[in-house]
């Protein structure tokens, strides 16, 4: 795929209604509020098909991101300045 028609699909791709957009100011703001029905969809079918070992481990990673988001996070000491703290839990089959 092209990246002008990759940019064309993703102009185009939406899950949710922009017109149900809550206010930023709102104490129950959801960041993710476009996203929010796919995500709640796709975790219900995980957690169908998904059963946890007893051998699991909680992971901190640093994902690389330059774009505009209220999380981001300085660290000075990291290689990777600026990114997206994500906490894992990863499993001994690969799962995470």
């Amino acid at each position: 795929m092209t990246r002008d028609h990759y940019l064309h699909v993703l102009h185009y791709l939406h899950f949710t209604d922009n017109d149900k957009e809550v206010d930023k100011k709102d104490n129950h703001y959801d960041g993710l509020w476009k996203f929010r029905e796919v995500f709640d969809i796709l975790s219900v079918a995980y957690s169908k098909f998904y059963i946890p070992s007893e051998c699991m481990v909680i992971d901190e990673v640093i994902v690389l991101f330059k774009g505009k988001v209220g999380f981001k996070q300085y660290i000075p000491k990291n290689h990777k300045h600026f990114g997206i703290k994500i906490y894992k839990l990863c499993d001994i089959y690969g799962y995470t």
